[in-house]
């Protein structure tokens, strides 16, 4: 007992122990991170936009229908890669740092997306034109294995403890802007060119605008540091090594690329499910709306292509505009209360959404995809402050790839395909919303085993403040309450000493 209580004594934080960010810092890894995650997401809104193009320029001897699903199944294909980009990029940003990382994958990104502006018709090659474009939905696929991971990971490890759910939130907001610019781009191009011209050749002037915003974004992540998180573990394990504590072989296969892969799966296993849960939550509602929303209006429920993307542009211009306010929001509340409350509403309210979007007109289907966005954002605003707080630093960047991206490459990303073959299927075109409330079930689960974590240090880490003032009232505040719980276990191990009152 007297050991117990010895052992749970809290320890006063020192102020080498406390990082004071730089507000300058701050904002270019966000932006740059941010700038990434606009140049990703730029492409899947030039790709569901396209989707019904797509099929006819390159899947041309098939129905509508089943072009629809070729095409989505090529979007599919791109997310069964991406596992095996998070074992390779995770892992080796744990290693070598988090910015070297982040550079490659913007290179790889970039390179693919801009490709795919050049590649040949199935009329003129034929069979090899649907290969090259899996080719480089493939590369794409393998890239953003660790992107998403990398850049929320960098983030967290930058903003201050209580504003990293606001910071966080602007990775997302350079998600939706940028689907919000490549599926806008496709709208106006469609309303210019027309369905005629979009299929002859204007369906690839989207993608080579991916080649300057790939210059730019590389630009801003070579001129990044690392963070100072990862800093301060390459720090310690650089002195753990002088001291000789790295010759130790069982050290050496902990800190191998195996031996880290087995830490994941065996002490942080409960982290990864809860990681998966959420990520499944987010990422099929995610893709439910800006990838197969668009073609389902068109396609299944016959709205005209250019009605069906403007309200989905309006579903995310309106994400764009709430999603720094939720995550601000989830640094006062909690996440586990934003998570939560999206998860309840998003089983209440799938189905009344899609029973509106089904009514047809304009301003029915604009109320549904209004509250399909309004679920939406209580996930992407608080997604990247909650997720790389379930791993500690060593292990952050590799566990949050590999748990995000098996949840994504199982779950989300064969969303699109998933629906449109169940609608094609069973002829029932309320699959979607089930398909939501059955993920807003899964999400309420994991949500439960969540622990709350705003306003407070990531695992492995050291308390983040933003002024030199903040971290002297913090230790200040540390040491008062070090001193009255050392007083408390005194008073107990003397009861205890002294042995029950006769």
């Amino acid at each position: 007992m007297v050991r117990t209580l010895i052992r749970r004594r809290k320890k006063s934080f020192r102020e080498d122990d406390v990082t004071v960010t730089d507000p300058p810092k701050v904002r270019r890894a966000v932006t740059a991170a941010a700038l990434g995650n606009t140049m990703e997401w730029f492409d899947f809104g030039v790709y569901a936009y396209l989707a019904g193009t797509l099929g006819k320029v390159f899947f041309p001897s098939s129905s509508p229908g089943a072009q629809v699903v070729s095409t989505f199944a090529t979007f599919a294909a791109a997310f069964l890669v991406r596992p095996l980009g998070g074992l390779v990029f995770g892992p080796l940003g744990d290693r070598v740092g988090r910015q070297k990382v982040l550079a490659l994958t913007m290179i790889m990104m970039a390179a693919s997306t801009f490709a795919v502006g050049f590649l040949p018709t199935y009329a003129a090659v034929g069979f090899a034109a649907p290969l090259l474009l899996l080719v480089c939905r493939l590369v794409q696929g393998f890239s953003t294995g660790g992107e998403y991971a990398g850049a929320t990971t960098y983030i967290a490890e930058y903003a201050p403890d209580k504003r990293r759910g606001f910071l966080g939130s602007w990775l997302d907001f350079g998600t939706f802007v940028g689907y919000s610019l490549g599926s806008g781009l496709v709208t106006v191009l469609t309303a210019v060119l027309g369905t005629d011209g979009m299929t002859d050749w204007g369906w690839r002037i989207p993608f080579f605008v991916a080649g300057p915003m790939g210059i730019i974004g590389l630009y801003m992540r070579l001129k990044l540091e690392e963070t100072p998180a990862f800093q301060k573990e390459e720090a310690y394990q650089a002195t753990e090594s002088r001291s000789g504590s790295g010759d130790d072989p069982v050290e050496e296969a902990r800190q191998s690329g195996k031996g880290r892969l087995k830490e994941i799966f065996t002490k942080h296993w409960e982290a990864v499910l809860v990681c998966m849960g959420l990520v499944l939550l987010y990422n099929v509602t995610n893709y439910m709306v800006t990838s197969y929303l668009p073609t389902y209006m068109s396609s299944t429920l016959g709205e005209p292509e250019t009605t069906s993307q403007l309200l989905v542009l309006g579903t995310m211009l309106l994400v764009v505009l709430l999603i720094t306010t939720v995550g601000r929001t989830s640094d006062r509340w909690g996440r586990r209360p934003v998570f939560m409350a999206g998860s309840v509403a998003l089983i209440a309210l799938s189905a009344p959404a899609f029973l509106l979007i089904r009514q047809g007109g304009i301003l029915l289907p604009a109320l549904g995809c209004a509250v399909l966005g309004l679920l939406l954002v209580c996930f992407a605003g608080t997604a990247a402050s909650t997720l790389p707080a379930l791993f500690p630093t060593r292990l952050r960047y590799g566990a949050l790839s590999i748990a995000f991206n098996i949840s994504v490459s199982l779950f989300g990303g064969t969303t699109p395909l998933l629906a449109s073959g169940l609608v094609e299927a069973t002829g029932n075109e309320m699959v979607p919303a089930y398909y939501l409330m059955v993920a807003g079930v899964i999400g309420l689960v994991a949500t439960f085993f969540l622990h709350e974590t705003a306003g407070r240090p990531l695992r492995g880490s050291g308390p983040m403040v933003e002024t030199p003032e903040q971290a002297r009232e913090l230790v200040a505040r540390s040491r008062t309450a070090a001193g009255r719980q050392a007083r408390d276990v005194w008073l107990r191990v003397r009861d205890l000493w002294r042995g029950p009152p006769h």
